[in-house]
């Protein structure tokens, strides 16, 4: 019925633990195997094309994840065919890239369900894999003002390059009332006189921009920056928009370690329910987690733990607290 294509069921077998049994025909009530088709899970066949569909299985949200590779690069393939056939076999199972990391995570209902399916990876389609918990992803900032008066030179034969950046560079505030609330990075020029001309000063920001995608502490992204462009010189033959670009980005990078920079890291809402006599064992728990309490609710069923917890420190928290 999903796809409208016909089907030919060739032999049907009812399953008794690992041994079947061939039948001929099955009636309302029956559960039966059908031999050599190409079925998702939640299909429905019917005699004519959209007849009816059966309600699907309810899918839960998966609850943990882990990030596989396979050992070697020759075995991407079959690691991605593998996932793809599971994916479509078991709608919990669950799989994506994660584009900051590039990492392959899977998801499931429990470290029990994806160890099956690992152990599956490698005896079915030999592909030796490597399991470990997703990385995080961090941010980079900086927490005091630096002034940069940047100069970059370089004579070659023929025209050579010449820019000249002057200003200050300074962390955004947090405050929700600010002007730039929830931006990270905010570029602000207040050239006169023609120091720089007009046209140059794109390149400042392009190049600044491009310097914001990895920081120098852990090649993460940086945020909550603001630039400002004051004053400048410029050549008439040897400035162009490429020189102007270039010197941005070595200011950007030389004037950012001068600002203290920091790791900035994910930090988790978590809500915990457990039973009462265990709310000293859990709450002394997340305190090794570096975890901040923020309430405790004794319910007449138990006890509701509100608290912020590192993204880093809960990967496989379920399986520990039980």
């Amino acid at each position: 019925q999903r796809t409208g294509r016909k089907e030919r069921f060739s032999r049907l077998v009812k399953m008794h633990s690992d041994e079947r049994e061939e039948i001929d025909k099955a009636t309302a009530g029956d559960i039966v195997a059908v031999m050599g088709i190409d079925a998702a899970s939640g299909d429905t066949y019917a005699h004519a094309a959209k007849v009816c569909v059966l309600e699907n299985i309810y899918v839960a949200d998966p609850v943990i994840r882990v990030a596989v590779e396979p050992s070697s690069r020759a075995d991407a393939d079959k690691l991605g065919k593998a996932l793809a056939r599971f994916r479509k076999e078991d709608p919990t199972f669950q799989v994506q890239t994660d584009e900051e990391t590039s990492q392959t995570l899977i998801a499931g209902m429990g470290e029990l369900h994806l160890e099956v399916y690992i152990e599956r990876i490698k005896r079915e389609y030999g592909v030796p894999v490597e399991v470990g918990p997703p990385k995080v992803s961090y941010r980079e900032s900086a927490t005091r003002k630096a002034e940069f008066n940047f100069r970059h030179k370089k004579q070659t034969g023929g025209s050579g390059q010449f820019a000249h950046i002057v200003g200050y560079m300074e962390p955004l505030s947090d405050d929700p009332e600010d002007e730039h609330a929830g931006e990270n990075f905010v570029f602000e020029e207040n050239i006169t006189g023609g120091r720089i001309p007009k046209e140059y000063i794109p390149s400042v920001k392009k190049g600044f921009n491009q310097s914001l995608a990895k920081g120098p502490l852990g090649e993460f992204p940086i945020v909550k920056i603001k630039a400002v462009l004051e004053d400048g010189s410029y050549h008439e033959v040897d400035s162009s928009d490429m020189a102007f670009q270039t010197a941005a980005r070595n200011c950007f990078r030389e004037t950012f370690l001068k600002m203290k920079p920091v790791l900035l890291e994910p930090v988790m809402h978590v809500s915990i329910e457990c039973p009462t006599e265990f709310q000293g064992s859990v709450v002394g728990d997340v305190a090794t987690r570096r975890g901040l309490i923020q309430s405790t609710e004794t319910r007449p069923d138990g006890t509701v733990i509100i608290c912020e917890v590192p993204l880093a420190e809960t990967f496989g928290y379920s399986t520990d607290l039980r």
